[in-house]
């Protein structure tokens, strides 16, 4: 395949959520199962508008459904247990991961460029022995403004100390492929099963899963 592997990349910046670890439908569950003790039913469109594609997320959701703050606050408090209690007991870590980062760890820097606050992704990567891979991580905590803006991503190359050129984010939604377009950065979009039906035009490359990165990064498929 070897379709990029000209391009001199010297760094990959990986979004975290639905490309390293499966913590989206997760979220979705604790989300939707927070939402019905307050008799409101969240769609997966609705998810997906609101949660993925756009960043207004539960506090704009609950109000348009005439929650007040204090409802609103019970909602988000119900919803992280739940979730927390997903993340302490589900396999997280999709299929194919660590193999492909192992297969890339000596040839790039490697960062995780996440919206997720520092506390929460600890939470997730606790189990998940994932970590050992990266150079470092981008956390919510290290930018003023999270995806689609670009500053998650510039802040990563910064961080990474390569030319914008030199870099290629991999990510798996519409927001996350924005952030990086916006950065100037060449983008791999793998999708996933909530965001399979997104428009990703402008993408530098669209896989089908995880494994095949290698083969269209690596010089002559290493």
């Amino acid at each position: 395949m070897n379709i990029l592997n000209n391009k001199n990349y010297k760094a990959i910046l990986w979004d975290n959520d639905g490309i390293l670890v499966n913590t989206e439908q997760w979220y979705y569950k604790a989300t939707l199962e927070a939402f019905a003790s307050f008799s409101i039913k969240l769609s997966s469109d609705d998810f997906y508008t609101y949660f993925l594609e756009g960043s207004s997320g539960t506090s704009v959701y609950a109000s348009l459904h005439g929650l007040s703050e204090s409802n609103i606050a019970s909602l988000k408090q119900k919803r992280n247990e739940l979730y927390n209690e997903y993340l302490s007991k589900e396999d997280i870590v999709i299929e194919g991961v660590k193999e492909t980062l192992e297969k890339l760890k000596s040839n790039y820097v490697m960062a995780i460029v996440t919206s997720s606050r520092k506390s929460h992704f600890e939470t997730i990567h606790n189990r998940t022995g994932l970590l050992k891979y990266f150079n470092f991580v981008i956390t919510r905590e290290d930018y003023a403004f999270s995806k689609p803006s670009p500053e998650p991503y510039l802040t990563a190359a910064n961080r990474s100390g390569f030319n914008i050129e030199e870099c290629v984010a991999i990510e798996d939604s519409p927001r996350g492929l924005l952030a990086a377009k916006a950065a100037s950065i060449d983008c791999i979009v793998i999708p996933n099963q909530l965001t399979k039906k997104a428009d990703f035009n402008g993408a530098t490359y669209k896989l089908e899963n995880i494994t095949d990165i290698p083969s269209v990064l690596l010089p002559n498929n290493e």
